[in-house]
């Protein structure tokens, strides 16, 4: 089957309930899509994110209750399990702090042009600034007071950050499954799960939080819920 436009990617994908299991899937589609997900956009570059690319069937067995005995789960032929992991900033911003050093020749600060300091600084205090979350309260505070004078950016307290985190985690989740439906392949994004044994059976830290759980396969017709249903456009759209 050749690929599909964006258009009609985004047209076939479905939400589906029921995987025909004489139907398999190519694992190395799969990961292909994978690899075109972590291409989405995300918060400063930071690619806080892991994909658990789940193909072992006793791995999804221990899954399916955790997902609540779910028909997206239990007719699964793999899994893609999408995790948040703000945890790791230090490393992430590293990497792209050493990525920059390798666009820009070592040379005196006086001889750096205001680009290469800019994403210096940027990397090197600012990302710090930002995500320890030991100073959330500081930042929050500063902002506070910055913004009576100009316009500011005011989503700075932990909890905002965990937000910003899971935001990018989700573009990458969506990139995954419009990939998918690209190559003829169906996802279902499943709500109701029990991350916290989820994360027991990944055997996740602490600091890992789950974003998205997308069960895989092809649909069987059964598996499509009725016709697409979206509240009419004019009330959603807004021309300013």
């Amino acid at each position: 089957m050749s690929e599909r436009t964006v258009s009609q990617a985004i047209d076939f994908r479905r939400s589906i309930r029921v995987y025909d299991p004489a139907k398999k899937l190519d694992t190395t589609i799969v990961r292909k899509c994978l690899e075109q997900a972590v291409l989405a956009p995300n918060s400063s570059n930071m690619q806080l994110w892991e994909f658990y690319h789940v193909t072992s069937k006793s791995v999804i067995e221990d899954l399916v209750p955790l997902c609540f005995g779910q028909k997206a789960a239990k007719t699964a032929q793999q899994m893609v399990i999408v995790t948040v992991r703000k945890d790791l900033w230090k490393s992430r911003a590293k990497a792209n702090l050493d990525h920059i050093q390798t666009l820009y020749p070592s040379k005196p600060k006086a001889e750096q042009s205001n680009r290469e300091k800019m994403a210096k600084n940027y990397y090197g205090r600012l990302i710090p600034l930002i995500y320890n979350d030991l100073l959330a309260v500081f930042r929050y505070v500063s902002m506070l007071v910055m913004g009576l004078f100009r316009p500011i950016y005011r989503e700075v307290r932990a909890k905002d950050m965990r937000v910003v985190a899971h935001k990018s985690a989700a573009l990458a989740a969506q990139t995954f499954m419009l990939s998918m439906a690209a190559e003829g392949y169906d996802t279902c994004p499943m709500e109701g799960t029990d991350t916290w044994k989820v994360k027991k059976v990944l055997g996740l830290p602490m600091g890992a939080e789950i974003n998205m759980i997308i069960s895989c396969g092809i649909r069987k017709p059964e598996g499509l819920y009725g016709d697409r249903f979206r509240i009419p456009f004019e009330e959603v759209y807004k021309e300013i």
